[in-house]
């Protein structure tokens, strides 16, 4: 899979570092470089690439602008880059992959190309599935009809509604909904709830695997967040954040795991 991607700054010397740390990663492929934002949104709507880094701080159309002037068409995933901080929040209401700051550590080019891997792989798949009803719908309309109605509720029931949990000599039926959030030592759980905290000898990778992902998400390497329960995002420096729960709890995110908050802020 090649990630056919543009890049965009109005600095020829950060275009030509950020091109020579993107060599290292075989399956980017630069087909296009610009220097402002109305070149940029041309190229974008001309090439329709995979991928654009976009610097925010350019002369005459920032890099938000040209998020902007892509509404009308499918636009790429984004990756904004930039030397201020400030603009974190601003960057996760456009839907950016992710947000680098200059110079551009080579890890955390490294962590975003792999974000970007993931986001084109389920979005594929969707592509994938839709062809395959399209297919199905005229040799066989019963079944896409089938596939439509009942797919939602498979995928909803394989999950968790209830969690047994040991603690103290008792067992705990916990309501899943009722779960805030979840802290990992090591091989236990800490399972936080309203008005309770309760200890669950499980892994994490194993816990995740029985909560609907679709609402439990990793928001840090140890801590998982029930998002239904998130009543508002903080923003903190260097483009990271605090997600603040029901109970007045604040669980910062992660730099990894920043595209949670893109589903808070619209």
């Amino acid at each position: 899979m090649t990630i056919r991607t543009i890049l965009v700054d109005d600095e020829p010397l950060a275009i030509q570092g950020l091109e020579l740390r993107l060599q290292a990663h075989e399956d980017v492929e630069i087909i296009d470089k610009c220097q402002n934002g109305r070149e940029a949104i041309r190229a974008i709507k001309t090439h329709k690439p995979d991928l654009v880094f976009l610097d925010i701080q350019m002369p005459g159309f920032d890099g938000f602008s040209v998020v902007q002037g892509l509404m009308e068409v499918e636009p790429p995933l984004f990756v904004f880059v930039t030397a201020y901080s400030d603009h974190a929040l601003k960057a996760f209401e456009a839907q950016a992959v992710d947000y680098l700051m200059k110079p551009v550590e080579e890890s955390r080019l490294a962590d975003t190309i792999e974000r970007v891997r993931q986001r084109l792989a389920e979005k594929r798949g969707v592509e994938e599935v839709d062809r395959l009803k399209e297919v199905l719908a005229e040799v066989s309309p019963d079944t896409v009809t089938d596939i439509v109605d009942g797919g939602d509720q498979v995928s909803s029931n394989r999950f968790e509604k209830l969690i047994n949990i040991k603690d103290r000599g008792q067992i705990f039926r916990v309501d899943v909904d009722t779960i805030e959030r979840i802290d990992a030592a090591g091989d236990y759980m800490c399972i936080y709830t309203g008005d309770n905290t309760l200890i669950l000898r499980e892994t994490m990778k194993d816990l995740e695997k029985r909560l609907d992902p679709r609402r439990f998400q990793r928001v840090h390497r140890s801590t998982i967040v029930n998002l239904d329960l998130v009543k508002e995002v903080k923003p903190h420096t260097n483009g990271e954040c605090f997600l603040v729960l029901q109970s007045n709890a604040q669980v910062k995110v992660s730099r990894s795991y920043r595209d949670v908050v893109a589903r808070f802020v619209h």
